[in-house]
């Protein structure tokens, strides 16, 4: 049975607050509208501002995604059948046409895989023997041999070791017989025949390892006590002859027939890995185990081709690089965003809303509008927090007048001011005071711009004054030239923008010839003043990506 579609609704990897804010209020506006199984998540750690908006809003964290690649337990969703080690080859039979299978897992007490019964090696054993004498070969126990005849034991003698028989039927005059008798290893042999009395009574007195008598046929009372005598054991089935003889040659131990040496892999593997193991190997399935050992389930080629039931909706971003892990590997199926369009494409038609807005959640917002739903409180102080967070309480350029339209519908359905609210955002968010390290400023809010074959990593981080920032310059020039270096970025740097003074520093790790080409007033070495610059999409970025386009 597939599982049910997960549809995550998740911003990228260095999550801000309007990523998160934005992503929970529209997995609600979703599920609102029927869409099944939809729930928010975030890619990455949520900043000090985030968590300050979600505790008091009494907002719950959402689902951390580390990857969304598919893995194993993704599609191999079947009830496992298996099979245990001493049970006899025609009941493996029964279950391959059963459950229309062709392999089998072989188990032992405790669920555990001794071994995988393929039906094509299986039924080669039994149909297609190379040699015609190998028709007559048996590998089974007595007890076996009895179950899965369901036969009465008049007598049995150590019925429990496989051993290494020759099947024969009794069918020939008693004259030839016993010359037969005479030519064979006794011990050997399996006799199965009907109610032909000389014919048994010289099977036993030859001592054979067991004579099998077919169709309810009466016992001779002094035939048994030859039997006991000569160590011959005898089982009578209520089927005829013909029919003991298959079931004879299925009574095999399917733990005999199983290939020992079968690939195992856990149900968190990833599917990729998976597909390259059974394209590239020579086995046609795994046996999928988990952590202990118990069998869960049999993965095939068909797995491969099946759909994983994680599917996303992109919120305030539209790149896979900045993307969860694996985002290619899923079918997206909406983005909602208010940045620059990214470089991936889909197979199938997708939901795309992609406006020129201050914040993705100014945009959720419009589409409740549209939807005719009002968000409950909660998720319009969510809207109201990320919008404000990034239009710098409408002080960004990337404000627009719809951004500034939405604040008193937001302030009515959450019963907070914008103004109040921003200042409490701001000074509870400022991360360059709160002692985090320096790396972690760094990729607090971070993101990857490609120009050419050459990579810019940029982040962010604002504050209300660059007292801190000063006395923390070398500490964060040092990382960066780190990052640069770790990345291979053609310039990695860090935006420090002061809201109150609507200003910012950018403090960059490029190269040499950077200060000739940035185009900003050099304050100090590496360090540009960017006056009335307060958005890293809307003003710097442009900026950067003009200039190395023509270096």
């Amino acid at each position: 049975m597939a599982k049910p579609d997960k549809v995550f609704v998740v911003g990228h990897r260095n999550p801000d607050s309007d990523s998160i804010c934005s992503a929970i209020a529209y997995a609600d506006l979703r599920s609102q509208q029927g869409l099944p199984g939809v729930k928010a998540a975030r890619a990455g750690t949520i900043n000090l501002q985030t968590q300050f908006v979600l505790d008091l809003l009494s907002v719950a964290v959402p689902e951390l995604l580390s990857d969304v690649h598919p893995r194993v337990k993704d599609v191999v969703t079947e009830k496992v059948i298996s099979i245990h080690q001493s049970a006899p080859m025609s009941k493996a039979i029964e279950l391959y046409h059963q459950h229309h299978i062709r392999m089998l897992p072989v188990v032992d007490d405790d669920g555990r895989a001794t071994g995988l019964l393929l039906l094509e090696r299986a039924t080669e054993f039994f149909l297609v023997p190379a040699a015609p004498e190998k028709l007559r070969r048996i590998r089974a126990s007595l007890s076996s041999i009895q179950s899965c005849l369901g036969a009465t034991a008049q007598h049995l003698s150590n019925p429990e070791p496989i051993e290494d028989l020759d099947l024969h039927v009794g069918a020939r005059r008693e004259a030839s017989f016993s010359r037969w008798v005479d030519e064979i290893v006794p011990e050997k042999i399996i006799l199965i025949t009907g109610d032909r009395p000389g014919i048994q009574r010289l099977a036993v007195e030859a001592g054979i390892r067991l004579l099998i008598i077919s169709g309810n046929s009466p016992v001779d009372q002094q035939l048994l006590v030859t039997a006991r005598e000569k160590n011959v054991s005898i089982l009578v089935s209520h089927y005829d002859t013909a029919n003991c003889v298959w079931l004879t040659r299925m009574a095999t131990p399917v733990g005999v027939l199983a290939e020992p040496d079968f690939m195992v892999v856990k149900p968190n593997d990833l599917l990729e890995d998976l597909r390259v193991k059974l394209i590239l190997g020579k086995q046609s399935g795994a046996i999928v185990c988990s952590a202990e050992g118990l069998v869960e389930g049999v993965a095939t080629k068909s797995h491969l081709i099946k759909n994983s039931p994680v599917k996303l909706v992109l919120v305030d971003h539209n790149e896979l690089s900045q993307a969860v892990p694996g985002a290619d590997k899923v079918q997206i199926i909406e983005v909602i965003d208010h940045h620059r369009l990214g470089n991936f494409h889909t197979d199938l038609p997708i939901k795309f809303i992609n406006q020129p807005l201050g914040s993705t959640c100014s945009l959720v917002s419009t589409l409740y509008q549209q939807a005719g739903i009002e968000p409950k409180k909660k998720v319009a102080g969510l809207l109201l927090a990320g919008l404000l967070s990034d239009t710098l309480i409408l002080k960004s350029p990337t404000t627009t007048e719809i951004d500034r339209q939405l604040i008193p519908w937001l302030e009515k359905l959450s019963g907070l001011d914008h103004q109040e609210f921003g200042s409490q955002l701001f000074a509870a968010g400022s991360p360059m005071a709160s002692g985090a390290s320096a790396r972690k400023l760094i990729f607090t809010d971070f993101k990857e711009y490609g120009v050419d074959n050459r990579l810019l990593g940029l982040g962010q981080v604002e504050v209300v004054n660059f007292h801190t920032f000063h006395q923390r310059q070398d500490e964060l020039m040092a990382e960066l030239q780190k990052v640069r270096e770790e990345k291979g970025y053609e310039l990695a740097a860090l935006l420090v923008t002061d809201i109150v003074m609507e200003n910012s520093l950018l403090l960059t790790a490029g190269s040499s010839e950077l200060p000739y080409i940035i185009g900003y007033p050099q304050e100090a070495d590496n360090l540009y003043r960017l006056k009335g610059v307060l958005s890293r999409k809307k003003q710097l970025v442009p900026h950067l990506l003009k200039v190395f386009k023509g270096a």
